[in-house]
């Protein structure tokens, strides 16, 4: 059976890569069209950041979920299901009547993430040896190109079409893509024996909504009211239950105590924190520069146009992740991480106090690409040299997972401080939108004070080893980046 599949391989390479260049897509097709969805659907602005959020927070909890029951139970049946997820939730974006309906179609549609850590292991499984490398990192790069087009993208598909098509348009390819999967993707024989960890994630999922929801209304509910300071006692109290049942589930979804190497935990502190940055310029920096000038702040800008000032990042991030393996091997991933960081500050800075002109948007976001395409580099290749290779997948795939998570809070926080004061017309203030610029700017002095406990390490030299390779694949910025690196790794190791 197993010669009868291998033929094949080349064509389960083009599904993976359809699947997973839709949900690179999704993930940024919506961020310059926030401001149209929120008055389609009659809501506010810090209401509408939930379309946002909640994909992201339901892929920072499936994915590790969804790889895991993959490899207990087979992985081609399991990537067919997140491409139905996808394709279901982008069907029911697409017709929602209301910000509730969407939400819940984003959080299906979060369910996608699973196809991550599920489409590597098909490749890890079942490609050439030779090939392994290779197939992860087209699709690696595919990710950072796909999430840079979506914002390209929306604006042309929305002028001639409508909004709704940004979901019709992917979940008519991952309904294709879905039936491709089912008669051309192999089922791998190779299974991870085991249990899923439910407690774990359930709590895990528990203490991020009561952690992101007081986060996001607090500037309607009062930073002191009782359900505010519930919401983040509860938040505590779960986060203290899911570290412990982690410590004593029989098969840890997330392995703690190589959670608590120095070189893990101090690489995931930073990712946390530049989560936060990033994510919240995405969100705001579209409705920043659409906002008209007469407000006294933004450009008018169309979808179109918000989209292509926000390109020079995806394009800078890409670059610089070309160059970001060499530069670690000669400099140290300490280093790097935290340049990146304050290269990142910079451009925050720049967002803050200087952008009365659209020059400094395309300056200022390409600024911010670089800085993080060397700190997600820089943050991959620590992490895959201070664990075992047989961690490299769980070890790379938290620290991509909790840049997603940083993500959601950052998104929601800026929702609060932006939308604290509104003028008489509904709009945030300007200085709404400095302030919130500037306390990210501030979390990423904080990221690259952290990136100084990271412990120095000394990188192989040789071209094939996998820290350096990560550098190079770690631009998509997001969970490809984990499973990058653990092809290189199995490659190595299937050659040796």
């Amino acid at each position: 059976m197993a010669s009868a599949r291998r033929p094949h391989y080349q064509v389960t390479f083009g599904i993976l890569t359809i699947g997973i260049g839709a949900f690179a897509l999704l993930q940024s097709l919506v961020i310059p069209v926030l401001s149209t969805v929120q008055a389609e659907l009659h809501t506010s602005q810090s209401a509408v950041t939930w379309v946002l959020t909640a994909y992201l927070l339901s892929a920072s909890v499936m994915t590790p979920i969804l790889g895991r029951v993959g490899d207990i139970y087979g992985k081609k049946w399991m990537f067919v299901a997140t491409l139905v997820a996808l394709a279901v939730g982008s069907v029911l974006a697409a017709v929602s009547p209301n910000l509730g309906v969407m939400i819940v179609a984003r959080v299906i549609q979060g369910l996608g993430g699973g196809m991550l850590p599920l489409g590597f292991g098909i490749i890890r499984d079942e490609f050439p040896a030779e090939k392994v490398a290779g197939a992860v990192g087209i699709l690696a790069a595919l990710t950072a190109v796909g999430g840079s087009l979506g914002i390209v993208l929306a604006g042309p598909i929305v002028d001639a079409l409508s909004w709704r098509w940004l979901f019709w348009l992917p979940g008519i390819v991952t309904a294709a893509a879905a039936a491709g999967a089912v008669l051309f993707v192999p089922q791998s024989p190779i299974r991870s024996p085991g249990a899923i960890a439910w407690l774990p994630a359930v709590l895990l999922s528990g203490w991020l909504v009561a952690l992101l929801v007081p986060l996001s209304e607090a500037s309607d509910w009062g930073w002191g009211s009782p359900a505010v300071i519930g919401l983040f006692a509860a938040a505590l109290l779960l986060a203290a239950l899911w570290v412990w049942s982690e410590l004593r589930a029989p098969t840890p979804l997330i392995d703690m105590k190589m959670m608590r190497l120095p070189a893990v935990w101090t690489n995931n502190l930073v990712a946390l924190l530049i989560g936060v940055g990033l994510y919240a310029m995405f969100a705001f920096l579209p409705e920043f520069v659409q906002t008209p000038s007469a407000a006294g702040y933004g450009f008018g800008a169309s979808i179109t146009s918000s989209g292509v000032m926000l390109l020079p990042s995806g394009v800078t991030m890409f670059v610089t992740g070309l160059f970001a393996g060499s530069l670690t091997r000669r400099v140290g991933g300490k280093v790097m991480v935290v340049a990146g960081c304050l290269i990142g500050c910079v451009s925050m800075a720049m967002f803050a106090f200087a952008h009365s002109q659209q020059w400094e948007i395309y300056l200022a976001t390409g600024v911010l690409g670089i800085g993080f395409g060397l700190a997600f580099s820089a943050m991959s290749a620590n992490v895959v040299s201070a664990v075992p290779a047989r961690q490299t997948s769980v070890a790379t795939g938290m620290n991509a997972n909790i840049r997603t998570i940083g993500g959601s809070i950052g998104a929601a926080v800026m929702a609060s401080i932006v939308t604290a004061r509104l003028e008489p017309s509904g709009l945030p203030t300007g200085s709404g939108y400095t302030t919130g610029f500037a306390v990210m700017g501030a979390v990423l002095v904080v990221a690259a004070l952290a990136g100084l406990l990271i412990p120095s390490q000394r990188r192989p030299s040789g071209p094939g080893s996998a820290a350096a390779s990560v550098g190079t694949l770690a631009m998509s910025g997001d969970a490809v980046t984990a499973e990058s690196a653990a092809g290189e790794t199995v490659a190595r190791e299937l050659s040796e």
